[in-house]
């Protein structure tokens, strides 16, 4: 397992500048942008953007500078409004019981989100969907763990940027040995606590999760030099 810890002088990430050759898609009743990959042979890699509470399928992009150019990206919006008292946006869960939902509240969203695959293989026959690669960020990390556990075969790799481990996945984190898995988190976080981050890289790697781990002096956000780990990680083979 690799750590890295980034200074403060290079906490703060400065995103690209919004792509502009995303396509809008309704697919099996859901909304989502797509960026066709940019150079590569069929089949290209599938990286899915998975953006946290409120957020929905804009949210995202601003890591795409990060992603590999031979990728298929595709970021799809949750399935719920989020109920927030101030914001809009949407959420992996219908109902958020407490701050952190459990594993057992993302099963509604991801039995949906089988459906959304089996339509996205379909309209993009090039793209290698038996083995995608996750980056979630806060309550979309939390999915994309859940989602990995669902079907852990068909997941390559698996970023969580800010996120966390729902409660209720340990048991079945075996499942998940060998899997490489990129964890960054901020230790100024207030709204995910780095004591959550710590808590997942221990579990993963008692499960033998291949687990590459970053932590910055930032807040609740991808400090620059996690954002440099990102992009070395979502580019390895």
């Amino acid at each position: 397992m690799l750590r890295l810890f980034a200074s403060a002088a290079k906490q703060r990430y400065h995103p690209a500048v919004f792509p502009d050759n995303l396509i809008d898609l309704q697919l099996d009743g859901w909304t989502l942008k797509a960026r066709p990959p940019l150079d590569g042979a069929a089949p290209n890699r599938v990286i899915w953007l998975v953006h946290g509470w409120t957020g929905d399928e804009r949210s995202m992009w601003v890591f795409a500078s990060r992603m590999p150019k031979d990728a298929l990206l595709l970021a799809p919006r949750a399935p719920y409004p989020s109920k927030h008292a101030e914001l809009d946006g949407y959420s992996w869960v219908e109902e958020r019981a407490g701050e952190f939902s459990r594993l057992e509240a993302f099963e509604p969203a991801l039995a949906g989100f089988e459906g959304l695959q089996a339509a996205a293989a379909a309209h993009y026959p090039g793209a290698d969907f038996e083995r995608a690669s996750l980056v979630g960020f806060s309550q979309g990390a939390a999915f994309c763990f859940a989602l990995a556990l669902r079907r852990p075969a068909a997941v390559a790799r698996l970023a969580a940027l800010a996120g966390f481990l729902p409660a209720g996945a340990e048991p079945g984190l075996g499942a998940l040995s060998g899997l490489p898995v990129y964890i960054a988190h901020g230790t100024q976080d207030e709204t995910v606590p780095v004591a959550m981050a710590h808590e997942a890289l221990r579990q993963l790697e008692a499960a033998g999760a291949q687990v590459r781990y970053c932590e910055a002096d930032a807040g609740h956000k991808l400090g620059a030099d996690c954002a440099r780990g990102l992009a070395e990680f979502m580019l390895t083979d």
